[in-house]
């Protein structure tokens, strides 16, 4: 259920009401009893986070990137042994079948 904006007309007051979509608009003000209270348009919904976990299992702690930056090797910009090329033949090139025509 969402969380509608409300706001009186005739005493400025802003209040929050947890409504179901299908729950007519309020129209008494809390603050002051006038029925001058109107429904704003927001800007939408926020997340809220609730229950245990997902503080840890969203977010790195400082803690796992140290340790995922001590694991890395230290020196990467070392480059490998240079490996001479294989020779190969063009891709168009078939092998020859010794064979006569005959």
């Amino acid at each position: 259920m969402p969380t509608y904006e409300y706001e009186c007309s005739a005493c400025g007051h802003h209040f929050e009401l947890f409504q179901s979509i299908t729950e007519p608009a309020a129209r008494k003000c809390p603050a002051c009893g006038k029925s001058k209270a109107r429904r704003l348009i927001s800007s939408g919904a926020t997340i809220i986070f609730k229950g245990s976990g997902f503080y840890t299992t969203d977010y790195r702690s400082d803690e796992y990137k140290k340790r995922a930056s001590a694991d890395k090797p230290a020196d990467t910009s070392a480059k490998p042994a240079e490996s001479k090329p294989a020779e190969s033949k063009p891709a168009g090139e078939k092998k020859s079948s010794k064979s006569d025509g005959t």
